[in-house]
């Protein structure tokens, strides 16, 4: 196990021995991460992550102002329930979340 971490902290190092900025972290095909932001910014007052997760802890499923944090930064994946359940919170349409359209659905 030693030699694995070993291994992941030197692929981190540029060549003078100092940490890079890494897209490891970074979930390809994730596309309502941006939507997420957009979606709690046209509210009026703006909503907060901790004011969507509640939204969302009261339609009946449980994500942390973290996961959604994780969502809109593209570091999580989003299944097909948990999008319905933040378009319902937003008050968007699901095909909104996933769409590259500047119209806002509401």
């Amino acid at each position: 196990m030693d030699k694995i971490i070993y291994r992941y902290y030197l692929s981190l190092l540029d060549i003078r021995g100092k940490i890079m900025p890494s897209k490891r972290f970074l979930i390809e095909g994730n596309i309502c991460g941006d939507r997420v932001r957009i979606g709690r910014a046209i509210h009026k007052p703006p909503l907060t992550q901790e004011e969507l997760s509640r939204k969302i802890n009261f339609l009946g499923m449980e994500m942390t102002p973290l996961i959604i944090s994780r969502i809109e930064k593209n570091q999580r994946h989003v299944c097909d329930g948990e999008l319905r359940i933040l378009a319902k919170a937003l008050g968007v349409t699901m095909e909104w979340l996933c769409s590259e359209d500047e119209e806002i659905e509401l």
